[in-house]
């Protein structure tokens, strides 16, 4: 057993550059140590392991950022904003006036990954990531702090999700354009993107507007094993197992992975023909093992008649738009300024 992880870590060095791997592969141990085979978290450790950086109202590499908390629900979300051109207003919050009366500002909700158990909108590899998406798209993006697994299974982070997108509506401050409305995006990777589709969904059915998802990566899965999950199982940062484990500590107690959180367009998912929903750009690492699923909601979604692009890097593995230091990562920034620009 030895030789094949030897193998295994041989194999994602080829491919992964060198402080990615190490980065990654970080992670990797500290999640290893932090499930239990009793279906347990340890979020003390996980949370003195996971390095986290505070809001800054003095602008790093020209964004600024700030935390508020929905009075009503007591969510948090970190909102990260173009530094102000005149420095004399740095510093300064402003919560009243819209981001422009003339040009129109995309709004990109964020939701990070960890399988739903592990991250939160402070940590530091998020807070850059977000920073990073500010300067590309010339956007304001709101990171959002939703509950995690185990202690908050289904629905608890799509509702999390919801509440979030309601109150950007709801936040003159985070309006733009000569229509004076927010123009919303939501985003997320791995379980952030799994989150992106379901409050998509709800926003649709309540004829909430989302102008367009963008999913990196997407966490999707069901009871049948794909061809990927079998030939990429162990080889790239992550496990079948792992994957199992994190499913079982987020979905209903006693559900399997046909449920359709895990698997929305499986037996006991629905079409969404006919369902005004958002235009999609879905991001498949081709080293990810559950490409295949990420896959199948991709064609899911062009089935049911909706705008989707497919953004497949067959080289690339989880994670590689953490560090700007692979020709995915710049292929994928270009992706996600277009998309969301394409409005203005």
């Amino acid at each position: 057993m030895a030789g094949s992880n030897e193998i295994n870590m041989n194999e994602s060095k080829k491919v992964v550059p060198l402080n990615t791997w190490i980065l990654i592969s970080n992670f990797k141990l500290a999640y290893n140590m932090l499930r239990r085979p009793d279906g347990t978290f340890n979020r003390d450790l996980a949370e003195f392991l996971d390095r986290k950086v505070q809001a800054n109202t003095i602008p790093v590499d020209g964004v600024y950022s700030f935390d508020v908390v929905d009075r009503t629900t007591s969510l948090l979300n970190r909102v990260y904003r173009p530094a102000p051109e005149d420095e004399s207003k740095w510093g300064t919050i402003e919560l009243e006036k819209p981001l422009s009366t003339t040009e129109i500002v995309p709004v990109i909700i964020f939701f990070h990954g960890g399988s739903f158990a592990h991250s939160s909108a402070n940590s530091a590899i998020y807070d850059t990531f977000c920073r990073r998406l500010v300067n590309i798209c010339k956007a304001v993006v709101v990171s959002v702090n939703y509950r995690r697994a185990p202690e908050h299974r289904f629905p608890s982070a799509y509702d999390d999700g919801w509440a979030a997108l309601k109150w950007v509506h709801s936040r003159p401050w985070l309006r733009s354009g000569k229509d004076g409305k927010a123009h919303v995006y939501l985003a997320g990777d791995s379980s952030g993107g799994n989150i992106v589709h379901h409050v998509a969904v709800r926003a649709a059915e309540s004829d909430v507007e989302v102008l367009g998802n963008i999913l990196l990566h997407p966490l999707f899965g069901g009871q049948k094993r794909m061809e990927s999950e079998t030939r990429l199982d162990g080889k790239y940062f992550v496990r079948l197992d792992d994957r199992d484990w994190y499913w079982r500590a987020f979905l209903p107690e006693g559900e399997d992975r046909d449920h359709p959180a895990c698997n929305p367009f499986g037996p006991r998912g629905r079409t969404l023909e006919n369902l005004k929903f958002p235009k999609s750009l879905v991001v498949v690492a081709g080293l990810d093992l559950v490409q295949d699923w990420q896959l199948a909601y991709f064609h899911g979604l062009r089935n049911s008649g909706q705008e989707v692009k497919l953004l497949y890097l067959e080289k690339a593995t989880i994670g590689f738009y953490f560090l700007p230091n692979n020709e995915h990562f710049y292929c994928l920034m270009e992706e996600m300024n277009n998309f969301v620009n394409s409005n203005c």
